[in-house]
Protein backbone atom coordinates (compact mmCIF):
# COMPACT_ATOMS: atom_id res chain seq x y z
CA UNK A 1 0.00 0.00 0.00
CA UNK A 2 1.40 3.79 -0.63
CA UNK A 3 1.00 6.20 1.24
CA UNK A 4 0.41 9.64 -0.66
CA UNK A 5 0.23 13.45 0.15
CA UNK A 6 -3.73 14.53 -0.18
CA UNK A 7 -3.12 15.81 -3.27
CA UNK A 8 -1.45 13.17 -5.06
CA UNK A 9 -4.21 11.10 -3.74
CA UNK A 10 -6.98 12.44 -5.18
CA UNK A 11 -5.00 12.47 -8.71
CA UNK A 12 -4.12 9.00 -8.09
CA UNK A 13 -7.69 8.22 -7.20
CA UNK A 14 -9.06 9.70 -10.74
CA UNK A 15 -6.44 7.44 -12.39
CA UNK A 16 -8.49 4.69 -10.56
CA UNK A 17 -12.01 5.70 -11.32
CA UNK A 18 -11.05 6.22 -15.01
CA UNK A 19 -9.27 2.81 -15.55
CA UNK A 20 -11.78 1.33 -13.61
CA UNK A 21 -14.88 2.99 -15.85
CA UNK A 22 -16.00 0.24 -17.98
CA UNK A 23 -15.37 -2.98 -15.77
CA UNK A 24 -14.54 -2.90 -12.20
CA UNK A 25 -14.60 -1.70 -8.87
CA UNK A 26 -12.84 1.01 -7.07
CA UNK A 27 -13.32 0.13 -2.81
CA UNK A 28 -12.79 3.36 -0.79
CA UNK A 29 -12.88 2.96 2.94
CA UNK A 30 -12.17 5.83 6.14
CA UNK A 31 -11.66 5.19 9.43
CA UNK A 32 -10.27 7.17 12.28
CA UNK A 33 -6.35 7.16 12.69
CA UNK A 34 -4.42 7.98 15.91
CA UNK A 35 -0.98 8.02 13.81
CA UNK A 36 0.26 4.44 15.64
CA UNK A 37 2.21 2.20 13.59
CA UNK A 38 2.43 -0.44 16.54
CA UNK A 39 -0.38 -2.45 17.45
CA UNK A 40 -1.29 -1.56 20.94
CA UNK A 41 0.18 -3.63 24.26
CA UNK A 42 -1.82 -5.82 25.91
CA UNK A 43 -3.32 -5.59 29.03
CA UNK A 44 -0.87 -6.43 32.00
CA UNK A 45 1.88 -3.73 30.09
CA UNK A 46 -0.32 -0.52 28.69
CA UNK A 47 1.06 1.99 27.47
CA UNK A 48 -0.16 5.74 27.76
CA UNK A 49 -0.46 7.53 24.25
CA UNK A 50 -2.70 9.85 23.35
CA UNK A 51 -2.85 11.22 19.75
CA UNK A 52 -2.00 15.29 18.94
CA UNK A 53 -4.69 15.64 16.77
CA UNK A 54 -7.51 13.43 15.15
CA UNK A 55 -6.47 12.56 11.99
CA UNK A 56 -8.83 10.47 9.14
CA UNK A 57 -6.78 7.29 6.97
CA UNK A 58 -8.40 6.70 3.68
CA UNK A 59 -7.34 4.16 1.46
CA UNK A 60 -8.72 3.46 -2.05
CA UNK A 61 -8.15 -0.01 -4.20
CA UNK A 62 -9.25 -1.51 -7.87
CA UNK A 63 -8.59 -4.75 -6.08
CA UNK A 64 -4.77 -4.58 -7.60
CA UNK A 65 -3.46 -1.82 -6.75
CA UNK A 66 -3.72 0.27 -3.15
CA UNK A 67 -3.38 3.78 -2.02
CA UNK A 68 -4.20 6.07 1.05
CA UNK A 69 -4.14 9.09 2.54
CA UNK A 70 -4.14 10.36 5.71
CA UNK A 71 -6.00 13.96 6.60
CA UNK A 72 -5.33 16.00 9.53
CA UNK A 73 -7.89 18.47 10.97
CA UNK A 74 -6.38 21.41 9.90
CA UNK A 75 -6.81 20.10 6.34
CA UNK A 76 -9.86 18.44 6.77
CA UNK A 77 -12.37 21.28 4.89
CA UNK A 78 -9.99 21.54 1.77
CA UNK A 79 -9.78 17.60 1.29
CA UNK A 80 -13.50 17.30 1.57
CA UNK A 81 -14.87 19.62 -1.18
CA UNK A 82 -12.19 18.51 -3.52
CA UNK A 83 -12.98 14.74 -2.47
CA UNK A 84 -16.96 15.60 -3.20
CA UNK A 85 -16.10 17.18 -6.41
CA UNK A 86 -14.09 13.95 -7.60
CA UNK A 87 -16.60 11.47 -6.63
CA UNK A 88 -19.86 13.57 -8.06
CA UNK A 89 -17.79 13.35 -11.17
CA UNK A 90 -17.19 9.95 -11.34
CA UNK A 91 -20.46 8.28 -9.86
CA UNK A 92 -21.85 8.37 -13.27
CA UNK A 93 -22.04 4.77 -13.97
CA UNK A 94 -24.83 4.10 -10.89
CA UNK A 95 -28.01 2.43 -12.08
CA UNK A 96 -31.13 3.78 -11.34
CA UNK A 97 -34.09 1.45 -9.88
CA UNK A 98 -36.96 0.80 -12.64
CA UNK A 99 -40.20 2.38 -9.83
CA UNK A 100 -42.32 0.57 -12.31
CA UNK A 101 -40.91 -2.71 -12.13
CA UNK A 102 -40.80 -3.10 -8.75
CA UNK A 103 -44.23 -2.10 -8.07
CA UNK A 104 -45.18 -5.02 -10.41
CA UNK A 105 -43.35 -7.28 -8.05
CA UNK A 106 -45.39 -6.11 -4.78
CA UNK A 107 -48.53 -6.68 -6.51
CA UNK A 108 -47.72 -9.78 -7.84
CA UNK A 109 -46.67 -10.79 -4.60
CA UNK A 110 -49.95 -10.03 -2.45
Amino acid sequence: MVLLENDSFLTELTRLFQKCRTSGSVYITLKKYDGRTKPMPRKGNPENFEPVDNKCLIRASDGKKKISTVVSSKEVNKFQMAYSNLLRAHMDGLKKKDKKSKSKKTKATQ
